[in-house]
């Protein structure tokens, strides 16, 4: 394996670049025409266009992305997150190509990916599921309107509808009358064959109250599967994560033990190979139900890297061309703590909001790391997620580690478009976050209607007069002085020493090119 492209964009793919760099392999960036100018673009060895903003003509087009991994040279393809990421349809291009997929294989993301499948096997495996129905004839709109509802009718109310192929929170529906699920059948239904292709739905048991408590695995083609502990990803809005951590403050080792036991066990009965992490809603008396194996890097992956030492993108790589994991487990020390930063404005219901960058400075110092896709002068587009970047604090203990993501999200000035920074502030401060008593409503329970006691603008003022006045400011404007047109490095992950790199033996290509 000597070079590598990159099937994704924005802050990923900048993560995967800086990892290939690390393992002396060359790096190369596609990018849709709304993306031409961005940092990953700019920080690739090679740059392929591949074609118009609408995802679905480039970053969702497998043709395109095959093709421009064969013109460049590239030996194996990295999807990211998102995009084609878990498609079966896309590891298997790649593979039918002839070059590596840096991911499990096609049938292990096929078998994962259906979500109805997936349960069966988990419960072949005694791996308890979440209560409910599923129907390998669901996709049919008789059968499943009306076994379906017979059915709900057995499991009771509060339920949730959600497609077969689903992920990300789309095709899912909470009913909490029988009366509204013709309905919610109906929507979800529709949501889930223009997202996935699919319409297959199944029934789960709706748990109100449960922490989202997820496993990271690691897998090589050898059988060895290890994994690297726990994260807490309850604070939730619609589905979407907005801050994870690790360890959970709810996890007890007896607990967290039969996490890891179980997850462990769900990767073997499948023949897991590569990162993933699986997944569980845990009530608060300690049971917990499988919920989904995500076959793919997490956004969140940061933390688990910066609380254990192990890189889990060079890990994934080096899987990709066949090397085998060490036997001696990865130990985790200390406390992580990530917020997503997104363009969008909590105010308005977290309406996006893209436009250009005026001004950027990412916060750094001990313990902070700032995994980010974007610089100033760079104008978000309007066609993708608003993810911008993501701020990750380590310390000894949780409230010191609480203290410094503060101190961080007060640094963090980004101005010329609205963002969920004075949003987090609030959250990481509540008391509800403090304690750890999150569960997946917190937000619905706490935030709901929340509106800055300051206006979003002069705290960003704020941010950036407190910045500089600091030592050798660092605030990149477009256009001032020598830094005109710069691409900042303040978002480059910090180094650490992987614990596993002295058992490695490592030898990729001689070097880049």
């Amino acid at each position: 394996m000597r070079k590598v492209l990159i099937a994704n964009r924005g802050e990923i793919a900048v993560r995967i670049i800086r990892a290939c760099r690390e393992l002396g392999l060359a790096a190369a960036a596609v990018y849709s025409e709304a993306d031409r100018d961005a940092l990953h673009v700019r920080l690739a060895d090679d740059a392929l266009p591949i074609g118009a903003a609408d995802p679905r003509e480039s970053y969702l087009n497998i043709d395109r992305l095959v093709e421009a991994a064969r013109s460049c040279g590239a030996d194996a393809v990295h999807p990211g997150y998102g995009f084609l990421a878990e498609s079966s349809g896309f590891a298997a291009a790649v593979r039918d190509a002839g070059l590596t997929f840096v991911g499990p294989p096609p049938e292990v993301i096929a078998a994962l990916g259906d979500k109805i499948e997936a349960r069966r096997t988990m419960e072949r495996a005694g791996i308890p599921v979440i209560p409910g129905y599923a129907s390998p004839n669901a996709s049919d709109d008789a059968l499943t309107a009306g076994t379906l509802i017979y059915l709900a009718r057995r499991l009771g109310a509060p339920l949730l509808v959600k497609a077969a192929g689903g992920g990300g929170g789309r095709g899912v529906r909470l009913v909490e009358r029988l009366d509204d699920l013709p309905e919610a059948l109906e929507s979800a239904r529709r949501e889930a064959g223009a997202a996935f292709g699919s319409s297959a739905l199944y029934l789960e048991r709706h748990l109100p109250e449960v922490h989202h408590i997820e496993i990271q695995i690691l897998a090589d083609g050898g059988g060895t599967v290890c994994h690297l502990g726990e994260r807490e990803c309850s604070v939730q809005r619609r589905l979407q994560k907005l801050i994870e951590e690790t360890p959970s403050p709810f996890v007890a080792p007896p607990l967290r033990a039969r996490l890891a036991e179980t997850a462990v066990a769900a990767a073997e009965a499948v023949r897991y190979v590569n990162a993933g992490s699986v997944e569980f809603l845990v009530e608060p008396g300690g049971q917990f139900y499988f919920l989904e194996v995500n076959t793919r890097l997490q956004v969140e992956h940061p933390i688990t890297e910066v609380a254990t030492g192990v890189d889990l993108v060079k890990w994934q790589l080096r899987i990709a061309a066949g090397e085998s994991l060490p036997r001696e487990p990865a130990v985790s020390r200390g406390h992580a703590i990530e917020c997503r930063i997104y363009a969008e404005d909590p105010a308005q219901d977290f309406a996006p909001s893209p436009g250009p960058i005026l001004a950027l400075q990412e916060p750094g110092g001990p313990g902070i790391r700032v995994d980010s896709g974007v610089y100033a002068g760079w104008q978000i587009p309007v066609a993708y997620d608003p993810l911008l970047a993501k701020v990750v604090a380590w310390d000894r203990t949780r409230p010191e580690a609480i203290a410094r993501l503060q101190g961080a999200l007060r640094r963090y000035v980004l101005l010329g478009c609205r963002t969920n920074l004075t949003f987090l502030q609030d959250v990481v401060g509540h008391e509800a976050f403090r304690s750890g008593n999150t569960t997946t409503r917190v937000i619905e329970q706490r935030f709901r209607g929340w509106r800055p006691a300051v206006p979003d603008e002069l705290v960003a003022v704020a941010a950036a007069v407190a910045a500089l006045s600091e030592q050798d400011p660092t605030i990149l404007v477009p256009g001032a002085g020598g830094d005109a047109g710069r691409v900042p490095a303040r978002g480059e992950p910090q180094a650490f020493q992987d614990p596993w790199e002295r058992v490695g033996r490592w030898r990729m290509g001689a070097g880049r090119g």
